[in-house]
């Protein structure tokens, strides 16, 4: 409680001169002190993490760095590997089915991914909720690999519990399901059936968080579900949606598994230099060229990175609201 200027006259007449040059407490103000026990064990947590940066990230892409400007003498190569790399007749072709693919999947994902998070969120029968979100996770918890396996049934019309969708299409066999003018579609079908769920329950967790109040108040002024949705809830949720397109990103420019196993799959119908990721691995394990698969690494972490400057600048994603 502040003392009021009787109380100031009532101590100097009892012969007590009163504290003058310090400004009174006020409640709420108090200044939050860390413990060193909270400090430590903050940094036990994120050490583990850093550790595991530090061994599977930093250092491999290092390492990556110095392979791509030397030779397999160890001698300075300066840019020839790169040089090397860009001259491929390969590289081209692999770098357009990669972005095409990009465009698609990460489209797609960004509109869908948030369009049902709003719907889910929007139901207020709580079991139909929750049944929602978890079917649309269980694909996730497929691995990547028996994922793609599955789907070498499903892309096949005379076995696929969805063949009549895929003769609807024209489609009446699996190579020409799997024609590579298809293949970007097709990729971003699967990607998405994998990786889609995970997204929708976090931008779920996310509409969550938008105070209850704004929400109350958008109600009060009259504001409908998709004026609600487009003014209030997508720019509350900027910072996470562009989150999701950082690292569907940087999964995205990884594509390797799928063309894989299709390419084994239909003996060679989908080639496997299709993506980058495919031509690396051929020319470390088929050219015995490491320094040439370094050179192809380091560009993709170099159009990763710039890509991820892009989204984080769009999304403010390190802005303090």
């Amino acid at each position: 409680m502040t003392a009021t200027v009787p109380d100031v006259e009532a101590t100097a007449a009892a012969g007590v001169t009163p504290r003058l040059g310090r400004s009174p407490r006020r409640p709420g103000r108090a200044s939050v002190r860390r413990s060193p026990v909270k400090n430590r064990m903050g940094y036990l947590f994120v050490s583990g993490y850093t550790v595991l940066m530090l061994v599977f990230g930093v250092f491999p892409a290092l390492y990556a760095l110095v392979l791509s400007v030397t030779t397999i003498d160890g001698s300075f190569a300066g840019f020839d590997n790169f040089a090397k790399v860009l001259g491929d007749y390969r590289f081209l072709p692999a770098v357009g089915h990669v972005a095409v693919y990009l465009v698609i999947w990460l489209v797609s994902l960004l509109v869908l991914v948030v369009l049902l998070a709003l719907v889910v969120h929007a139901i207020r029968i709580r079991w139909l909720s929750n049944a929602s979100r978890f079917i649309f996770y269980i694909p996730g918890a497929l691995a990547g690999a028996s994922s793609v396996m599955l789907w070498l049934f499903v892309l096949d019309p005379s076995v696929s519990p969805v063949g009549w969708l895929l003769e609807a299409f024209g489609f009446e066999s699996f190579v020409q399901t799997i024609n590579p003018a298809n293949l970007p579609v097709v990729f971003t079908v699967i990607a998405f059936w994998t990786g889609a769920g995970g997204w929708i329950v976090i931008m779920y967790g996310a509409l969550n968080n938008i105070p209850e109040e704004v929400m109350e108040a958008a109600k009060i002024d009259g504001a409908n579900a998709v004026q609600t949705a487009v003014r209030i809830q997508l720019p509350m949720m900027k910072k996470w949606i562009a989150y999701m397109g950082i690292m569907s990103l940087a999964a995205g420019t990884q594509l390797f598994v799928e063309p894989q196993l299709l390419s084994q799959a239909s003996n060679a119908v989908v080639a496997n230099d299709y993506s980058l990721n495919q031509l690396a691995y051929l020319y470390a394990f088929q050219q015995n060229d490491f320094n040439g698969s370094a050179a192809i690494s380091i560009l993709l972490l170099v159009i990763a990175l710039a890509l991820s400057a892009f989204f984080v600048a769009r999304g403010g994603l390190f802005e303090k609201d």
